[in-house]
C-alpha cells in the first residue's frame, strides 16, 4: 500500500490534506492549539507510512504521544473520517482504505486511554 500511494510523496500529501481537513474541524481541532505542527505532519507521515508497510516507526509510543488529551471516541471518529476522506483523495482503492482503517482502529486504545 505504502508503494501504491507513491512512497513518502504520496504519504506527505495524505498528511497535508489530513491536516487541512482536521485543522478545519471544530470538534477536534482544539487538540492542535499550541502544536508544532511541521512536527506533527513529520509525525504523523512517519505512523501512516509504517500502517501502510513502509519504513519502521520510531516515534514515542501512541500512550505517551496522547497522555493527557483526554479525546474521546466522537474525537477519534472525527479523525479517522478525516483521514478516509484523505485516501480517497489520494486515490487509494476501498480495499486499501478499508485496511488502513482497520490499522488505525485497532490503535484505539491507546490513542484514547486516560
Amino acid at each position: 500500500m505504502y508503494e501504491r500511494l507513491g512512497g513518502p510523496t504520496g504519504v506527505a500529501g495524505v498528511v497535508e490534506s489530513l491536516y487541512q481537513r482536521v485543522l478545519a474541524d471544530p470538534l477536534i481541532n482544539k487538540v492542535f492549539e499550541g502544536v508544532d505542527m511541521e512536527a506533527q505532519r513529520r509525525h504523523q507521515a512517519a505512523f501512516l507510512a509504517y500502517a501502510m508497510g513502509g519504513p519502521e516507526f520510531t516515534g514515542r509510543t501512541l500512550e505517551r504521544a496522547h497522555a493527557g488529551l483526554n479525546l474521546e471516541q466522537k474525537h477519534y471518529d472525527a479523525f479517522v473520517g478525516h483521514l478516509r476522506a484523505s485516501l480517497q483523495e489520494a486515490g487509494l482503492s476501498e480495499e486499501d482504505i478499508r485496511t488502513m482503517e482497520g490499522r488505525v482502529r485497532s490503535v484505539k486504545d491507546a490513542v484514547l486511554h486516560h
